[in-house]
Parts: structure tokens; C-alpha cells; sequence
């Protein structure tokens, strides 16, 4: 299949890209911006996909202008979408890469979020992906959307702003003191090498039907147990300080998933394991 990634430089995109062209597809990017309509509409006509896989967006939560959530998480991909629909009309898969953010708080570890449960974003990255899913919805029955809600996760090559990249990056520079902010947390670390096998699978089926569904590993990890995995591995000692500029005014205190519905889709994957992960990128191999 000829499939477009829009985002295809950043760090979902790379390493999606190469798992597409090992499985013989061909891949390519966008050139145009998401909200550069003009141009992109002549970029989908000229190059005309099988696929779409939209992982665009700005992703990192405290990023701090808060009108560019809503401009190219929404509106770029509201521009997308009538670009596809205008100079596409044979377009076979439109993937969306929404956010688990969209679901805010679990109410306690047991508490495995599934596609169904109430949608409560407390911040501005989260409403962003909540409103882009909303507008998808009006394309649906003109066009084969399907929406993932990918739950965190990581591996090498993710910048140092997220939290395992940064406390990686500490263990590999062997800095003893790191400052981080609410330790009381609780959250999935994924890997991004399951995430994009996924992705694949689900676009090599011979159809998806208009659908959501959570990309996640159903298990949830305090701050204090990813350090401890990481010292284990290393056998390196961190000291850790809390610094109130990290502690977030609308932190999402416990979230994971239920992946019941992506199992019954697709079957199997590659599942890392969180230690494997930090193997790996403590290894940057």
C-alpha cells in the first residue's frame, strides 16, 4: 500500500516508517503544514495514499502556547480530513492518533480504563484530542476513520522532556540527583516498537470499520517503581528531589487501559515488557 505519515520525522513516525517499509509498503510524508490547506491539498491529490496515518500534533502536555493545541491538533486535522475527502475519494484507512489523555483520572490501579468509560480531559492537550475525535465523527460517513488512543509510552530516540527519556538519559550520564515533580503518580510505559506493530496491523486489515480503540499494556507503574527498575538494571543510585515547577496544577494521578478490544481486532503483538524498554534504551542499542 502507498501510505502517508504525517508526522513521519518525529518519534512515532520514524520508527512507524520503517516498520511499513519492512512489510514492503510504501511510505511517504508531508511536506505541506496542517494548516496550509492549499498546499496540502495539492500534496494528498498529487501523491493520493491507500493510507493515512495522522500522528501530527503537538504532544508533550506543558507545552506552553495553548492556542497551538487546538490549531494543528484539531483545526490541522479538520484540514486534513476534508484535503483527503476533496482529492482522495478512493482512500482506503484513515488511522487518527487521538490520547488516552482524553479519559483524565482512573479512579483507582484496578480501574482499567476501556473505550466506553467517561471522557473527563483536564488540560489543554487532552480537550484538543477529545475535540479532534468530536470532529472526526462528522467525516465518518463520508470517510474510513478509525481512532487510536495510544496510552504513554517510549523508547530511544524520545526527547528528554518526557519523563522516561529523562530519567534514562540521567542513568546513562551517571548523574546521581534528579528532579522530578509528583511521585505519587501511576501510568503505562509502553513501547514504542509495540506501538507501531500495531499501527501496521490494524492498517493491513482488509477493512476498519469507524471504531476507537485504547493502544495500551494494561499495566500501570509508580514513578518510584520505574526508578527502582532502572537502578536494578544499571546498578546505579539516583537520589531524587522534588521541584515544585514539575508538578503539574491538572496531574492525571492513575491511567491505564483495558486492551480487551484491540486484542479482539488484531490478536497478538510484540509486547514489551517495562523492563525490556529500559534494557533497551539504557543499552541505546
Amino acid at each position: 500500500m502507498k501510505v502517508l505519515i504525517t508526522g513521519i520525522k518525529g518519534f512515532t513516525g520514524v520508527y512507524l516508517r520503517k516498520e511499513l517499509e519492512n512489510s514492503g509498503h510504501a511510505v511517504f510524508g508531508l511536506s505541506s503544514n496542517l494548516n496550509d490547506i492549499v498546499g496540502l491539498g495539492l500534496e494528498i491529490k498529487q501523491k493520493m495514499p491507500d493510507v493515512v496515518v495522522h500522528l501530527a500534533g503537538i504532544s508533550f502536555v506543558n507545552h506552553g502556547v495553548f492556542n497551538e493545541f487546538y490549531n494543528v491538533n484539531l483545526i490541522g486535522t479538520r484540514n486534513l480530513l476534508e484535503s483527503i475527502f476533496t482529492h482522495a475519494p478512493n482512500i482506503r484507512k484513515i488511522l487518527l492518533a487521538s490520547s488516552s489523555g482524553v479519559y483524565g483520572n482512573s479512579l483507582n490501579l484496578d480501574d482499567r480504563l476501556a473505550e466506553e468509560s467517561r471522557t473527563t480531559p483536564i488540560n489543554d492537550y487532552s480537550v484538543s484530542k477529545l475535540a479532534m475525535e468530536n470532529m472526526a465523527n462528522i467525516w465518518t460517513d463520508r470517510l474510513p476513520i478509525f481512532i487510536v488512543r495510544p496510552f504513554n509510552y517510549t523508547g530511544i530516540g524520545q526527547d528528554d522532556k518526557f519523563l522516561i527519556p529523562k530519567i534514562a538519559s540521567h542513568f546513562l550520564k551517571k548523574i546521581n540527583t534528579i528532579e522530578l515533580g509528583n511521585l505519587e503518580v501511576y501510568r503505562e510505559f509502553g513501547d514504542v516498537r509495540s506501538v507501531v506493530e500495531i499501527y501496521r496491523k490494524l492498517i493491513e486489515l482488509p477493512s476498519l470499520e469507524n471504531n476507537v480503540v485504547n493502544i495500551c499494556t494494561g499495566k500501570a507503574f509508580s514513578l518510584m517503581e520505574v526508578i527502582s527498575i532502572f537502578e536494578k538494571i544499571s546498578m546505579f543510585k539516583i537520589k531524587i528531589n522534588v521541584n515544585e515547577k514539575y508538578v503539574r496544577a491538572n496531574e492525571v494521578k492513575i491511567i491505564t487501559g483495558n486492551n480487551d478490544r484491540l486484542k479482539g481486532i488484531i490478536g497478538e503483538w510484540n509486547d514489551y515488557q517495562l523492563q525490556d524498554t529500559i534494557e533497551w534504551m539504557l543499552k541505546k542499542t
